[in-house]
């Protein structure tokens, strides 16, 4: 196996190679839908911090990530990378020993940029490169999950009231939007983010594309939803889709 930089010369290969890997994972998701392309990957082998796998010159892998940054997720004071869905890929045969050779290229070159926080979009259902990172010393920062807008089973809580908030009353999730970034820095998940100023969360809460779903009990808010148009996979987008981008139930409301 070769290990050679990610180069523009290699970018037909790796885009076939990432929506290869894309199928696979649709084969247990049937909700995901159908793409005929990725996000162009030409940026990744101009930034240099790429690297590509060969064996008897046939791509059998990339791994590329995005410029540093400061402040990685928002939960550090380091610099960080990431590389997002599309951004890696291998074949099936011996995946676990691509990755980790891919790795240990390109994570020499993340650090020698700056970047000691390195972050890495692998599939759902790829469990044999999520025990590969785990035994380097990855663990699991989020998960995202799609399904199909059927109803729930549920039994109905008349002692609740379930409503969408109008815009002028946003300022009403604040304070369990704090209690959600309280929990974000509880054990197990460590991630110290700062929230924002009530300022801000009223200006980013009237932005048109953002809705937010209460449960209140005898007229106090005690759950909401945020639901966005956008999200965080280039899978996810256009008007067939909306996300949950923010979710809290005080703890003696839940189940």
């Amino acid at each position: 196996m070769d290990i050679l930089n990610f180069e523009k010369q290699y970018v037909n290969e790796a885009t076939a190679l990432a929506l290869a890997n894309y199928y696979d994972e649709r084969q247990f998701v049937k909700e995901l839908p159908q793409v005929c392309d990725i996000p162009d990957l030409n940026g990744f082998a101009e930034n240099g911090l790429g690297v590509a796998a060969f064996e008897d010159e046939k791509m059998i892998g990339f791994l590329c990530c995005c410029e540093p940054f400061d402040n990685v997720f928002r939960a550090t004071d380091v610099r960080g990378v990431f590389s997002p869905m599309g951004a890696n890929a291998a074949v099936s045969e011996n995946r676990s020993k691509i990755y980790a050779a891919m790795y240990q290229a390109a994570g020499e070159k993340w650090v020698k940029s700056g970047a000691v926080s390195h972050a890495i979009c692998l599939y759902a259902h790829d469990e044999e490169l999520q025990r590969q990172f785990y035994r380097y010393g990855f663990g699991l920062r989020c998960l995202d999950a799609i399904r199909p807008m059927e109803l729930i089973d549920c039994e109905p809580r008349s002692d609740y009231e379930f409503t969408e908030l109008p815009k002028a009353e946003c300022h009403l999730v604040y304070p369990l939007y704090l209690g959600l970034y309280r929990h974000y820095r509880e054990s197990p998940f460590f991630m110290n983010r700062e929230p924002e100023t009530q300022e801000a969360f009223m200006i980013s809460s009237m932005q048109e594309e953002i809705r937010y779903f209460v449960a209140k009990q005898n007229g106090k808010i005690c759950a909401f939803l945020k639901i966005s148009a956008s999200g965080e996979t280039f899978v996810a987008t256009g008007n067939s889709y909306r996300h949950i981008t923010g979710a809290y139930c005080l703890p003696e409301h839940r189940g």
